[in-house]
């Protein structure tokens, strides 16, 4: 049996450099009746888990460290039994968050995590933060992209350990080779495709 991608709308603050921004976030479950991840585990441990429901959680999978996507990821590990993922060049950030509680293991570019026994393979796609990443399925013909893609062009870029030249060349190396028809599912808003935003990326400003 293929995955199935569930999604659920979490709302909270995103805090950054002294400043604070109320935010939604798009959590994403990928799994089936049995067996799911947690990709960005944000804002409400409650609400996630009670999508969950008595599913195990394989893996909750961060796509980066920001606050606004970490918030709730202890209290879901706690709750649930499962390991925190993060690629460990955004440990700086997470520890802004979470000080006193490291991730359980790292993502690594080109790992791959297997759920419902459908794959999704670990891109490192620095830029919108150091250790972000995205996942992609081709099975699904999915791309998570966090924050470093969204509908409209890249991810942010203008607060502390980001980087405007660093996120567009991920865009272009890592996530444009892939199929045009690739359903973006991203951190915020609506989704996109890869074809979409490719067409598009003319217009974005010279990195």
């Amino acid at each position: 049996m293929t995955a199935i991608v569930q999604n659920l709308v979490t709302s909270g603050v995103f805090e950054l450099d002294g400043g604070s921004w109320d935010v939604d976030n798009n959590v994403w479950i990928v799994g089936d009746g049995s067996e799911v991840i947690v990709i960005d585990a944000a804002h409400d441990a409650d609400a996630i888990a009670d999508v969950v429901g008595d599913r195990t959680v394989r893996a909750i999978v961060c796509t980066h460290a920001h606050n606004d996507h970490v918030n709730a990821a202890p209290a879901l590990a706690e709750r649930t039994g499962a390991p925190i993922l993060l690629h460990p060049a955004d440990r700086v950030v997470w520890d802004l968050t979470h000080p006193d509680r490291a991730p359980d293991g790292d993502l690594a570019d080109g790992q791959v995590i297997t759920v419902a026994g459908t794959d999704l393979t670990v891109l490192h796609t620095p830029g919108h933060a150091p250790g972000a990443v995205c996942l992609h399925s081709p099975e699904l013909e999915v791309l998570f992209t966090g924050d470093t893609l969204f509908h409209g062009g890249p991810g942010a870029t203008g607060r502390s350990y980001s980087d405007y030249p660093t996120i567009v060349k991920s865009i272009h190396d890592r996530l444009f080779p892939l199929p045009d028809a690739t359903i973006v599912r991203t951190g915020h808003g609506e989704a996109t495709t890869v074809g979409k935003e490719k067409a598009a990326s003319a217009n974005w400003p010279a990195a």
